[in-house]
């Protein structure tokens, strides 16, 4: 799998040690996001904050958790979909307006956005970030509700897309969601506190209990006075969670949409070893998003599972290059071959998808070089064609292979005896509740207009102070 990484968001009320808390929960959401980490706290009285690029574990020390003081706080670690890495990029971020100060984290892309920046603009408003997350906290600031909470709600009645937040203020943290469900948002307990969070994986390391999902278009106000539920939206007559939170983006461990992970997961490697039977020795998994769906597809075929590939999980940022005869080093400091497994075996190969496909020919490549007679690679999901505009950073339709090349082609691109994608009627037969999930990448139906949320780096791209945007 070469899609990148979502975004996480993590809110805590009532507990002592907040921003210890958050710090471990943004730990454990460390996979959604590996740019920057931010914690934004509260005492009641002040806000503090602490943002910078890197992983959780080198954005925080005991020393800067001490100095987030508070009982309650939002987290967030970042990939960026829209808006460049940089540190005023880096979220939550936190503005002061007419109410005080306010901090956000968001997941998702708002595909207006860049609408509603150049209407702002142009009536003066000044931005200091390239994220579309910013756009939302103007929209509060220039709101003339009567409170917090319709203000927020005013807010995101203009936003279009997708999007689940944490909101700080000085009293209280909201959690708020899409109408259509986009993204993930769970709700737990710990002890008297409530703690918020992308995956319930982040409230198994903190002891929390995992009570329910934000629901889509509700507004979830946890203060001293306990949680309040508010409807700032109608649900969408048909919700759009995205399918792969199932697929890739998810900890297996993790219960998202109201279903556990291992569970789907394993459905997809069943129906996958239905669809796609091979007379073969052995499965193996390109560890480690595939392992789950390779152990479902090893149930259902009756082969063995073995470990083929070994995965590094050291490899960090290089900036020293391997000579240019080493054309596979990206690929080879990532994955190992066992030859003791692979030598002379014919291999099922299963991930769970195939983006621009050059990777995944390296990785053949190397498992060829690893002894492999025959290899039969299987895919846990459709076909991409089409990329995402709500929160997941595909790359443009050109660049991926099976917007422009038929299973053969990349069957023969990819140099392997067979090839198979799970349909997309077996991916959605895995879930429950199939009509409401989005599935645009594999089929180019988006239920949301993208309209100018086509392009990250848009808010980079400009001519002059209010007269527009390049590649619009």
């Amino acid at each position: 799998m070469k899609l990148k990484e979502e975004c996480a968001v993590f809110g805590c009320q009532g507990a002592d040690d907040a921003a210890g808390i958050a710090y471990l929960g943004l730990y454990a959401l460390q996979h959604r996001g590996q740019e920057s980490s931010g914690i934004v706290t509260s005492d009641g009285s002040r806000v503090y904050e602490h943002r910078d690029l890197g992983l959780v574990s080198k954005v925080y020390d005991r020393e800067t958790l001490d100095r987030l003081r508070g009982r309650m706080c939002i987290g967030h670690n970042r990939y960026s979909t829209t808006g460049l890495t940089s540190t005023a990029n880096i979220q939550p971020m936190l503005v002061d307006c007419k109410i005080g100060k306010i901090a956000v984290a968001h997941n998702g892309n708002l595909v207006n956005a860049v609408d509603l920046r150049r209407a702002m603009e142009l009536d003066g408003s000044i931005f200091r970030s390239t994220t579309d997350s910013e756009v939302l906290l103007h929209l509060i600031a220039r709101s003339r509700a009567g409170t917090l909470e319709e203000m927020i709600m005013e807010a995101l009645s203009k936003a279009r897309g997708a999007f689940s937040l944490v909101f700080l203020t000085k009293d209280r943290v909201i959690a708020a969601r899409d109408p259509h469900g986009f993204r993930p948002l769970c709700l737990g307990r710990l002890g008297e506190a409530h703690v918020v969070a992308s995956e319930s994986c982040a409230f198994d390391i903190i002891g929390a209990t995992y009570q329910r999902e934000v629901a889509p278009g509700e507004l979830c106000v946890l203060g001293e006075g306990g949680p309040r539920y508010l409807r700032w939206s109608e649900p969408a007559a048909k919700q759009n969670r995205c399918i792969f939170e199932f697929i890739y983006f998810s900890r297996p461990d993790s219960r998202v949409f109201g279903e556990n992970v291992d569970k789907v997961r394993r459905k997809l490697g069943r129906r996958l070893a239905v669809e796609s039977a091979v007379d073969a020795d052995i499965v193996i998994a390109v560890p480690d998003s595939s392992n789950t769906i390779a152990l479902g597809y090893a149930e259902e075929s009756k082969l063995p599972f073995e470990l083929g590939l070994i995965r590094n999980h050291y490899v960090g940022r290089t900036f020293i290059q391997p000579r240019q005869a080493m054309r596979d080093w990206d690929v080879r400091i990532k994955f190992n071959p066992v030859r003791g497994v692979l030598k002379g075996k014919r291999v099922v190969v299963v991930d769970d998808s195939i983006v621009r496909g050059s990777t995944m020919r390296k990785l053949v490549s190397i498992i060829r070089q690893g002894g492999a007679a025959e290899i039969h690679l299987r895919i846990g999901s459709p076909p991409i064609t089409h990329s995402c505009f709500y929160g997941i950073d595909t790359p443009t339709r050109g660049e991926l292979i099976a917007s422009s090349h038929s299973v053969e082609a990349i069957r023969e691109y990819l140099g392997v005896e067979s090839l198979h994608y799970l349909s997309t009627e077996g991916l959605l037969s895995c879930v429950e509740e199939p009509d409401n999930y989005c599935v645009a990448c594999f089929t180019g139906a988006y239920p949301v207009d993208p309209s100018d949320g086509t392009n990250k780096t848009v808010f980079e791209s400009r001519t002059g102070c209010g007269d527009g945007f390049e590649n619009e």
